[in-house]
């Protein structure tokens, strides 16, 4: 072959291999939209894998290459080819899902709650995913295998066939009804017991994937009036989009208007969500609604395992589950046909997350619910300033329940003064009177502190000395049980001193009452009557307060102190007193929503009392008895909301105004500030919106890491959502450190 033989060939051969470009008239691929887990606010493309699949629809996961790395990723949409050089897109290494993990309405949801709390898109989607999911683990089946008796086998006696202990007990546990195979793997009955019985044609294979019969199992309570007015006004929006707030005092029967909702949408073959603030509420409320249904009730919680949750995940998506329970997390559960959704205690700072994406769930819920076109519940006993301006304008449609159900009334209030008194644990001796004469009659005591452990600090009476924090700017808190200093903020522990280690005196004493030191002295004082404190300290583990709920309902009398955990909601039918130690903690406040926040807590402790035959009564200690909000803790809770909402009005702050934060954190405490300084000199002037700082956080510094905030306060969110687009683009596209690290946060609920 000549040399110019050999040189066409070549040139013709790198013609072939040479990949094209973005002007060659090659025939354009499809290109991925892809959602990847990492922080980048934006998606990325990606072809089809060679000779693989083409066309797959959005909510799919895929393996992706990314960097060194291969994730799973979520496919947002496709694209045409030409728009894109195909040269420089890496291939997605394979196609995980046969269809859709994510429906089109939850894709919209979670792509809705990235862009509306400016959170990166590929952190955001895998929420609507199981834990396996997530890790890029096969789905979990949609078909579950189940065992059923056959004719034959119900026509056996009891404890047949007699030969076979084993199989003997399969049938009897088959006799209520099918079951999966799984459990009754889980249960001891092993493949040979199973087979036996098949090849003896008294079990049959079944599929439990096909929807059941749900109905109740026993019959509802006689709802009042009022119910009956929330109930019927819920069912006439059925099937549409509409947010219902269920205003309801403390004790009114909110659970049973939800629970004759849930029926009626259970009864159209449609699947409800509960959503519910604290994990120790859900075993509760979790039985109660097991014993009404006669359909499958699952719960979902940050304490369950991985492979639990799986299970449920893959049971709600599937329409196998009639009702799913859980904490905040849940709101994104995938459901099959969602006809409910249910928001206990709306106004509770728990539906917010408070680090990562910065969420609300209450409000996710909203969206879910106009999204899927169904009906929201909000019910409160003290609502949120934000949803009762909504029912004021008329955009949710409000329900009232002004008595308690049953034979229960509201309880009576009295303030004490206790400014100049001498006061033991935090007690006054007017108190520690009414807690006797409480006990004596036989009847149960909640003591409310909102503050754990012995006291806020150790002192040095001599030099001045307190227990700060070495890595953070607060105190670190005197504990007894176990003995220790202890930062709640950074978890920091160290040993108490025996002597000063400023000035090595002798004269250290804590300074304020925990709830430690005020069960102590109870306990001293009443050693007759068990005294049991309630707090996170001793409520870690998951069935603490079910135990201690079933030791209440004994009705033997007793005293309960602790902290908010005894204000979510709780029914304690046999405590007749409260006492509130000290109602002034959030009244001054640096949170704009210290009031609003200081009157739910105390409406919703002084709840807890009267709830049955014998009234209840309320003793609120303060040094502030002028104060209005505490001069009328006596009166309905939506009569100071007027008030309450003129002041933000003035103020401009929600719900009149529209709020969000930058924030960042750092090793240095110039660098935060500098980084905010050179976002607001970018935003430029805007009518719209007024940012202020950059300005150290309310606790500058935290775990060694300074903390600092740009706030922009709007008249509009869609002003808000105009200037954060900006400054959060300009945010990604600034240089600084890799220690410093920024987020963005919409309608913050932490204190500004």
């Amino acid at each position: 072959m000549g040399s110019s033989t050999l040189l066409s060939a070549l040139q013709t051969i790198e013609s072939i291999l040479k990949p094209p470009t973005a002007t060659d008239k090659s025939p354009s691929r499809l290109v991925w939209r892809c959602a990847v887990p990492t922080p980048l606010r934006r998606t990325f493309e990606y072809l089809p894998p060679e000779g693989g699949h083409h066309e797959i629809a959005p909510g799919t996961r895929v393996s992706v290459p990314f960097g060194r790395r291969t994730l799973t990723a979520i496919v947002t949409a496709g694209a045409d080819g030409p728009t894109y050089d195909a040269a420089k897109l890496r291939e997605a290494a394979a196609v995980l899902d046969t269809q859709p993990l994510l429906t089109p309405s939850l894709l919209a949801l979670l792509t809705w709650t990235a862009s509306y709390y400016h959170h990166p898109i590929g952190e955001v989607l895998p929420l609507g995913l199981s834990p396996s999911e997530r890790q890029g683990k096969p789905e979990q089946p949609t078909r579950v295998e189940g065992l059923q008796l056959t004719l034959r086998g119900e026509g056996l006696p009891e404890g047949a066939p007699h030969n076979a202990h084993k199989q003997a007990a399969l049938i009897s546990a088959l006799r209520g009804g099918p079951l999966r195979v799984d459990d009754l793997r889980s249960q001891g009955f092993t493949r040979p017991v199973i087979k036996a019985l098949l090849d003896k044609a008294l079990v049959a294979e079944c599929d439990l994937t096909a929807d059941a019969s749900w109905r109740e199992q026993q019959p509802p309570l006689t709802a009042n009036a009022e119910q009956r007015t929330a109930i019927d006004a819920i069912a006439e929006t059925a099937g549409t989009f509409a947010v219902h707030l269920l205003y309801g005092v403390t004790g009114s029967g909110k659970t049973e208007v939800y629970l004759q909702s849930i029926a009626a949408c259970l009864a159209r073959g449609e699947q409800a969500l509960v959503l519910l603030p604290e994990i120790a509420l859900t075993p509760q409320t979790l039985a109660r609604f097991e014993a009404r249904f006669d359909a499958p009730v699952a719960a979902l919680h940050s304490g369950m395992g991985n492979a639990e949750r799986d299970r449920v995940w893959a049971d709600a998506r599937c329409g196998r589950i009639a009702v799913v329970m859980g904490t905040r997390s849940a709101v994104f559960v995938p459901l099959h046909r969602p006809g409910l959704i249910v928001v206990d205690e709306e106004h509770d700072a728990a539906f917010v997350q408070q680090d990562g994406l910065r969420y609300s769930a209450r409000d996710v819920a909203i969206k879910r619910g106009q999204l899927e076109g169904c009906n929201v519940i909000l019910g409160s006993a003290t609502p949120s300033l934000e949803s009762w301006q909504n029912s004021e304008r008329g955009r949710y449609r409000r329900h009232e329940l002004s008595h308690r159900a049953g034979v229960g009334t509201l309880p009576k209030h009295r303030l004490i003064d206790v400014a100049g008194l001498d006061l033991a644990a935090g007690l006054s001796p007017e108190l520690i009177q009414q807690i006797g004469a409480t006990l004596d009659g036989g009847e149960q005591v909640l003591i409310f502190l909102n503050r754990r452990g012995f006291a806020n600090a150790l002192l040095c009476y001599d030099c001045g000395w307190s227990s700060e924090c070495t890595n953070c700017d607060a105190r670190m808190t005197l504990h007894k049980s176990p003995a220790g200093l202890h930062c709640h903020h950074c978890d920091q522990r160290a040993r108490v001193p025996a002597r000063c280690p400023l000035c090595q005196g002798s004269r250290l004493h804590g300074s304020g009452v925990g709830t430690q030191q005020t069960e102590a002295f109870l306990a001293d004082h009443f050693s007759r009557y068990p005294v049991i404190r309630v707090d996170s300290d001793t409520m870690r583990h998951r069935s603490a307060m079910p135990e201690l709920i079933d030791r209440l309902a004994s009705g033997q009398p007793m005293l309960m102190i602790g902290t908010q955990m005894l204000s979510k909601g709780h029914h304690f039918p046999h405590v007749t007193l409260v006492a509130i130690v000290d109602a002034d903690a959030l009244l001054f406040s640096p949170d704009f929503r210290g009031e609003e926040r200081l009157l739910q807590l105390l409406t919703q402790v002084s709840g807890r009392a009267g709830r049955e035959e014998k009234p209840g009564r309320v003793i609120v200690q303060t040094r502030q008895p002028d104060h209005p909000v505490i001069r009328q803790l006596h009166a309905p809770y939506h009569t100071l909301l007027p008030d309450l909402l003129a002041h933000r009005a003035q103020a401009g702050l929600p719900p009149q105004g529209a709020l969000g934060v930058i924030r960042c954190d750092s090793q240095s405490r110039l660098e935060g500030m500098e980084f905010l300084k050179a976002l607001r000199g970018a935003a430029g002037p805007t009518r719209e919106c007024q940012i202020i700082g950059p300005v150290a956080a309310a606790m500058a510094r935290r775990k060694n890491r300074y903390r600092n905030q740009l706030v922009i306060a709007a008249r509009s969110r869609t002003a808000l959502a105009s200037v954060m687009t900006a400054l959060v683009a300009q945010a990604e596209a600034s240089r600084h450190s890799a220690t410093l690290n920024w987020s963005v946060d919409i309608d913050p609920y932490e204190s500004l």
